[in-house]
């Protein structure tokens, strides 16, 4: 064995081990957060735990059901945001402006990912909740105020992948609609689009597990109340906004209930993950 050789087998070593790591710690801290959640989870009863309306751990009364509401309702309402703003960003960008616009651009919008989510949160308690509790009522900390946020907030996601979808469409598919009679227009609706569907699906999920798995912004402008919201001006606490704000003062059964709802967190986001591999996957093929 040359020299050479050494060297490459010792790399591919190297790399292997440091592979091998990082999912043995991912195996961990599934392995931590699933032995501390399950067995409150057996205990009282997955059902009694999901559907559960009431959340006093003192009164051993562990429901989430007001939380898994209310992260819904906050998610939806991010992606009714997002999703539109992120994909007419996009698709102005790829076939209505120039290359050196968005080159210019691209790497602008990036760069709100980089923002903490604590910045969006105080920009959210100093302007947007003060708007909403004057024009339409309510404390303002509210639904409505947490899905505005979020929605900015996903759009880095949903846009960066979008471009890099849509750029990914081969040039003769815009060529031979063209050359067909089709307008602009019709060739990024009819032709342009849903050849980069599976991008654009995979762009929205993570944008979805971003808004799902979002905390410190939450906190600050959702009013973190334990009820089922009825109005989108309702205050409402999320599943990440419960575990970050009791987890300091936990104890016993109580920290056990927060580990399982993280349980409930880390599938619903393992779930949308896969999903989007999926998507990407047939997108591929």
């Amino acid at each position: 064995m040359t020299q050479l050789e050494r060297n490459e087998k010792l790399i591919r070593i190297t790399l292997a081990i440091v592979a091998f790591s990082a999912i043995s710690f991912l195996l961990l801290i599934t392995f931590f957060i699933f032995f501390d959640g399950t067995p409150v989870i057996v205990k009282y009863w997955i059902r009694n735990f999901l559907f559960g309306l009431d959340w006093y751990p003192t009164e051993k009364s562990f429901g989430i059901l007001p939380m898994i509401i209310g992260s819904i309702e906050v998610t939806i309402g991010a992606l009714v945001i997002g999703i539109p703003l992120g994909l007419a960003c996009s698709i102005t960008l790829t076939e209505f402006s120039s290359k050196r616009l968005r080159q210019i651009l691209k790497p602008v919008i990036e760069l709100l990912a980089g923002i903490p989510s604590v910045v969006y949160g105080f920009i959210g308690v100093v302007i947007l909740v003060p708007f909403i509790r004057d024009n339409f009522g309510g404390p303002g900390l509210s639904v409505l105020a947490a899905s505005i946020i979020l929605g900015i907030m996903i759009l880095p996601t949903i846009i960066s992948i979008s471009i890099d979808s849509l750029l990914a469409v081969p040039k003769s598919y815009r060529e031979g609609s063209i050359a067909l009679g089709a307008t602009k227009w019709q060739t990024v609706v009819m032709v342009i689009f849903p050849a980069a569907r599976s991008g654009i699906i995979t762009s929205i999920i993570l944008g979805m597990g971003r808004a799902i798995g979002e905390t410190m912004a939450v906190i600050m402008i959702a009013g973190n109340a334990i009820n089922i919201p009825r109005s989108i001006l309702d205050p409402v606490r999320t599943l990440t906004s419960n575990i970050a704000l009791e987890v300091g003062y936990s104890t016993g059964e109580h920290r056990q209930a927060l580990f399982a709802t993280g349980i409930i967190l880390f599938i619903i986001i393992m779930v949308l993950n896969s999903v989007a591999n999926v998507i990407s996957s047939k997108g591929k093929r």
